[in-house]
């Protein structure tokens, strides 16, 4: 009987690493994928890598991709990171975070190394909840995104593989997450969510995702085991 497999989308934020414990709790052998896109958060990577240690991952593929010559993201270009908002201000619209197309590059890539390694399902820590309204985090996106890829490649067209996106966080609040992680023995720690740390690799506690990380960890009534 073939080991089941599954490519996960590692960032090195909560909800990645949570989504790579839950495909582990599965029972899937982990592929982890990564990327050096041109982010502006260089030290995300080293999270990933610690938390893909820690989950003794079959292996832990790392790309290349320079984002940094198309821009049009606060992430990848020269536009400044909002800092401060209210949580309001972050539920309205989409924000200078959002990177063009990098749900659909990234997935892109998990698509290609599933083929290649005959995983059926690919895992990424989507969310529509406590996000910052990113398009390509809907349901609809990633629906039609597993429609594309069934016609893209030659196993599924030759009815050898049929591919799954699985999204295990995309109705859970960001509090939620991180308590189904700690079930799962997530140490978070290990993870990073600031879009602009400080130049010490500290997040700087003022962007969408560190002010978004800060009010979960308080509603589940714990400190961040990350800060400080």
């Amino acid at each position: 009987m073939s080991e089941k497999k599954a490519v996960v989308l590692l960032s090195g934020g909560i909800d990645s690493t949570t989504t790579l414990a839950i495909a582990k709790s599965e029972g899937y052998k982990v592929y982890a994928l990564s990327f050096r896109y041109g982010q502006r958060n260089r030290f995300e990577l080293d999270a990933a890598k610690r938390v893909a240690r820690a989950f003794e991952v079959k292996e832990h593929l790392i790309i290349d991709i320079d984002l940094r010559l198309i821009g049009g993201s606060a992430l990848t270009d020269n536009i400044e990171v909002p800092k401060g908002r209210s949580q309001e201000e972050i539920e309205q619209g989409i924000p200078v975070t959002y990177v063009p197309a990098r749900n659909t590059i990234f997935l892109s890539f998990a698509l290609a190394w599933a083929e290649v390694l005959k995983a059926e399902d690919i895992f990424i820590g989507v969310n529509v909840i406590d996000y910052s309204g990113y398009p390509d985090c809907r349901p609809e996106y990633i629906e039609a995104f597993e429609r594309m890829a069934n016609l893209a490649l030659k196993e599924t067209v030759e009815g050898k593989m049929r591919i799954r996106i699985r999204t295990p966080l995309i109705k859970m609040r960001k509090s939620e997450i991180i308590k189904k992680g700690l079930e799962l023995g997530v140490d978070y720690s290990l993870t990073m969510s600031c879009y602009d740390p400080l130049p010490d690799g500290r997040p700087c506690g003022l962007c969408d995702s560190c002010l978004l990380r800060k009010r979960a960890f308080e509603e589940v009534g714990i400190p961040d085991p990350a800060s400080g």
